[in-house]
């Protein structure tokens, strides 16, 4: 039953995510003219799924060094920060391919925002076997996830700083006119910083130095958007009553 609504939600966090998709590019326009949006789209989604699936196959590197033949099991994880960091990499090699040369991430935002809190409220269902779950707690918010341990609700955290993500970025957009991409850019910042300061409360594997391989992963995209919070003033172009 778990699995089954862990599947329901995924499959309407891509459904509803992608219907505001549309939604949001009919009422403000789109710079990137249909045939080339379609084809940044697809690498989107190839580059999504593939770094979903090997990073979340990398998650547990000890047990791939002594048994190279999990990795065909491990493969079966997923992991949103794979997904966001390989659909990054898919829509830049995509945009080089066919000569685009604007920022395209700005429609996609709220959706992503959209889709990844209706996808977590899936995987709070899923329970221990979604892998999602957070280290045993005391704290009065803490949730038994079947197994009579109260846990971090990691999920709900989640869902709780991207909706505070989403009213940050309105709140940051009726005041300063953003660049092109900017709005993209500090949602991928704002998110890989959360993920790399929660993960030590989920049960991951170390990598190296005292971090997981998703927090490494994270620390990899903001070294990659290392201007975004070293010139945070590259990404305005002015106030929304005109003054720089």
């Amino acid at each position: 039953m778990h699995h089954l609504l862990h599947l329901v939600f995924e499959l309407a966090a891509f459904a509803v995510g992608y219907a505001f998709f549309q939604r949001l590019r009919a009422g403000h326009g789109d710079p990137i003219p249909e045939p080339k949006r379609v084809w940044i789209i697809i690498g989107a989604a190839a580059g999504a799924l593939l770094g979903s699936r090997v990073l979340g196959a990398l998650e547990d590197p000890a047990k791939l060094a002594a048994d190279g033949w999990s990795l065909f099991i491990a493969f079966n994880n997923r992991t949103i920060v794979g997904g966001l960091l390989g659909g990054l990499v898919g829509v830049e090699l995509t945009k080089k391919a066919i000569g685009v040369r604007t920022s395209s991430g700005d429609l996609f935002t709220y959706p992503l925002i959209l889709g990844m809190m209706i996808g977590r409220v899936g995987c709070l269902f899923g329970g221990l076997e979604d892998n999602t779950y957070g280290v045993a707690t005391d704290l009065p918010w803490g949730i038994d996830l079947g197994d009579g341990v109260r846990r971090h609700p990691t999920n709900l955290y989640e869902i709780l700083w991207l909706s505070a993500l989403w009213l940050g970025l309105r709140a940051i957009e009726r005041r300063w006119t953003l660049a092109n991409g900017g709005r993209f850019k500090l949602f991928m910042v704002g998110y890989l910083a959360f993920r790399l300061a929660i993960e030590p409360i989920k049960p991951q594997p170390i990598l190296a130095l005292g971090l997981s391989t998703i927090q490494w992963a994270c620390v990899a995209g903001l070294v990659h958007y290392f201007r975004v919070w070293m010139q945070p003033r590259t990404l305005f172009l002015s106030t929304t009553d005109g003054r720089r």
